[in-house]
């Protein structure tokens, strides 16, 4: 493991795992790779109710990790991987704020009751969202939006207060190539620094998982997939 994100999901993650792996800092674990694999979840699963959790043995094929839940643990990670280097997005606290609420938030309320308990790896990875960031992070209380700003402000003074300087860069994806490559001592690329995640795209893959998840319960695993598989790209734009 190179480098280690800290910054929240919807402060520019995926756009983040894009460039590391462009410029060779990859794979890169984000949030897709969780939804992408049963085992995964149940890794996360049984951290978020307190279990142990080998770090080097689940990032063994990785070189970098950004995005909810890796960010939630990053002074862990921290400690297994004392050489990395650690990136923190960020960006205006309101417009974050919004970003979430409308987007990312509404993930787990997407998947129906009976998806959870009958589609044993549904359940889990909602309980684990709902436990490491929701009930966990944000005490409940992310509807709150002062709260949930003030949250997200202390966790960029947490990791300012925790990284020494000259491993920890503060970075907006909208500064570009720029400051990442000189950060990491890497090659700036030609082309222009991905931009993903466009909101209003997200919304309206929204619109139609929920119409996939409350037409047909009986589907099951199969449902699930397509779930995970639509709320992936949804996170993709």
């Amino acid at each position: 493991m190179r480098v280690i994100g800290s910054g929240f999901g919807r402060t520019g993650t995926l756009s983040l795992k894009l460039a590391l792996e462009e410029l060779g800092y990859g794979p890169c674990y984000h949030m897709q790779e969780v939804m992408g694999s049963a085992a995964d979840v149940k890794v996360w699963h049984d951290y978020a109710r307190g279990g142990p959790t080998d770090w080097r043995e689940l990032f063994a094929e990785y070189d970098a990790a950004v995005d909810f839940p890796a960010s939630i643990v990053y002074r862990d990670l921290l400690e297994e991987f004392p050489d990395a280097m650690v990136v923190h997005t960020m960006r205006d606290s309101d417009s974050w704020y919004e970003s979430t609420l409308e987007t990312i938030y509404q993930g787990t309320t997407l998947m129906p009751r009976w998806m959870r308990r009958s589609v044993p790896v549904a359940g889990r990875w909602a309980e684990m969202v709902d436990l490491m960031v929701w009930e966990g992070l944000f005490e409940g209380r992310f509807e709150d939006r002062a709260f949930a700003i003030e949250r997200y402000e202390a966790w960029i003074a947490e990791v300012i207060a925790t990284v020494p300087p000259h491993r920890l860069l503060m970075f907006k994806v909208a500064d570009g190539w720029g400051p990442l490559c000189e950060f990491l001592g890497a090659i700036q690329p030609d082309g222009l620094f991905p931009q993903v995640n466009d909101r209003e795209s997200m919304l309206r893959r929204f619109r139609r998982i929920k119409v996939v998840t409350r037409s047909a319960p009986f589907v099951g695993v199969g449902l699930f997939a397509a779930f995970c598989g639509a709320l992936r790209r949804l996170r993709r734009r």
